[in-house]
């Protein structure tokens, strides 16, 4: 079962689309019985760091997803979904994330750009990332693929090699991370079209696991 992850915030109603799209069926939930039984769980993030880590709190399912996660069921974590995967952000100073990844979130603070960075950009590969993958969602991506960005916060992981790919707005940042089973998109593969399917249908077609 693919779970959908409710917390008032996000663009559930398209990331469920999306997955119909490619054939899947997934389900929206914020019920901490069905986020234990899911296969795979996607977690679309929109808003602000500290009110989505309160909202899950509220709705005892934050405890929920670090359970699974460490049970090694596939996660992805997608704009602030991603975000919330490391320990803490600069959008909520003293309210910790999930940290399953070391790292903090940082504001785009460049007087030359437009903040947010929104539209298309470049993904590139990170040849640091380490090699040994629980599964490769960018199979059958070119490399320099364009996906659709819309974020005013960028992942810094503490260990480079966490970042699966990396894109450039002012400063390189890292424009998806994984960690075993766990992976995080900054940009929105539900909007980016052709390749961003790809990527998503990447995701869900990893082998389920429920322990």
């Amino acid at each position: 079962m693919i779970v959908i992850v409710d917390y008032g915030m996000g663009n559930l109603k398209s990331v469920e689309n999306a997955a119909a799209y490619l054939g899947k069926r997934a389900i929206i939930t914020d019920s901490a019985s069905r986020i234990r039984k899911a296969g795979k769980i996607v977690f679309p993030g929109v808003g602000h760091f500290g009110k989505a880590v309160k909202e899950l709190k509220s709705r005892k399912i934050f405890d929920v997803l670090k359970e699974r996660i460490e049970a090694g069921v596939p996660f992805l974590g997608i704009c602030l979904g991603m975000q919330l995967l490391l320990e803490r952000s600069e959008e909520a100073l003293g309210v910790k994330g999930l940290s399953v990844i070391e790292g903090q979130v940082k504001r785009f603070k460049t007087k030359d750009l437009i903040v947010p960075h929104m539209g298309w950009n470049k993904v590139t590969s990170n040849k640091a990332h380490n090699a040994k993958k629980t599964g490769n969602i960018f199979k059958g991506i070119p490399e320099g693929t364009y996906f659709y960005f819309a974020h005013s916060f960028y992942c810094v992981p503490a260990q480079s090699c966490a970042a699966l790919t990396t894109t450039k707005y002012g400063v390189a940042f890292a424009s998806s991370v994984q960690k075993g089973n766990v992976y995080g998109v900054q940009f929105h593969p539900e909007k980016s079209q052709r390749f961003g399917l790809k990527v998503f249908d990447n995701f869900l077609s990893l082998p389920d696991v429920n322990r």
